[in-house]
């Protein structure tokens, strides 16, 4: 190598998730399934929120920027997978690579605070009703938005400072199906033990925090639904019911993925998978309740 951050490596392979034909047989089939269900569910709510007047509210505004990232969601990883799922050598370019990670955390960074902005919307609505429209104003809005995507790309740029300037000059095989950044760190020609360290606390940190926060928000949410029960509480609570399992679904993988020692287990692509196809078609079905 000419210099200290150049690499020989241009390309990585993916081990896939499994040798069987069958049980390849059988993913692409379910997944294929699930990624068009995913797509159509959330273009269908994103042309919904805009045509229908009706519609034009903060939750729904909330709700729409969720399926547009959620487009994200499903396209980030799952195309890439069911064409692998045809082919016997499974390879991304380098700088496939990295745009894949680049985007799977600015994805994850915008969700994590979306889900942030629906239950404080919720929170407004249930417990201040009368100020909702003044606290949920389209200033408020806007800069919900604006803050989940600054904050996705500032986490994103943050991640991938820790593998611009490593070597990579073999091997290159990733025991994945995607482009994982703690993986392709182990790959890297130089001891990256503490940069592992770092992803990890940094990922885990923003994840288990967000996940507090939404936790303990719906838990007062509930608490204030359960004292002022009424007419309308069965409704509030199906939603909020739905909003939590989509949290649920959205954060349970993550955090295990972070906080399992070990990381090249088959539990953690399954994991993996479930994140990539799954939970973006239960979140499609849950989240976008009709109020």
């Amino acid at each position: 190598m000419d210099g200290g951050n150049h690499s020989v490596v241009s390309e990585f392979v993916f081990l896939g998730l499994t040798h069987s034909w069958e049980i390849q047989l059988l993913l692409l089939v379910f997944s294929s399934v699930l990624y068009v269900a995913s797509m159509t569910g959330n273009i269908l709510t994103l042309f919904s929120v805009t045509i229908n007047p009706h519609l034009h509210s903060p939750m729904y505004f909330l709700l729409a920027s969720l399926s547009f990232i959620d487009l994200g969601a499903c396209s980030a990883t799952s195309p890439k997978m069911i064409y692998d799922l045809f082919r016997k050598r499974k390879v991304i370019s380098f700088g496939g690579c990295i745009a894949q990670i680049f985007f799977i955390h600015v994805i994850g960074g915008v969700e994590m605070v979306l889900l942030i902005a629906v239950a404080f919307d919720r929170y407004v609505a249930i417990c201040k009703p009368l100020h909702y429209l003044t606290i949920m104003s389209p200033q408020m809005c806007i800069l919900f938005l604006v803050a989940a995507w600054a904050l996705g790309i500032i986490h994103s740029l943050f991640q991938l400072a820790f593998i611009v300037n490593l070597p990579f000059c073999g091997p290159n095989v990733l025991d994945s199906f995607y482009c994982d950044l703690l993986r392709l760190l182990r790959l890297a020609c130089t001891d990256t033990y503490r940069l592992q360290f770092m992803v990890t606390v940094n990922s885990g940190f923003i994840c288990v925090g967000s996940f507090s926060i939404l936790l303990l928000s719906y838990v007062f949410i509930l608490f204030t639904v359960w004292k002022h029960s009424s007419g309308s509480s069965s409704k509030a609570l199906s939603i909020l019911s739905a909003h939590i399992t989509v949290v649920l679904f959205f954060f349970g993988p993550t955090m295990f993925v972070y906080t399992w020692p070990h990381p090249n287990s088959q539990l953690d692509k399954f994991l993996a998978l479930s994140d990539a196809v799954l939970t973006p078609f239960f979140k499609s079905r849950h989240l976008h309740i009709q109020e």
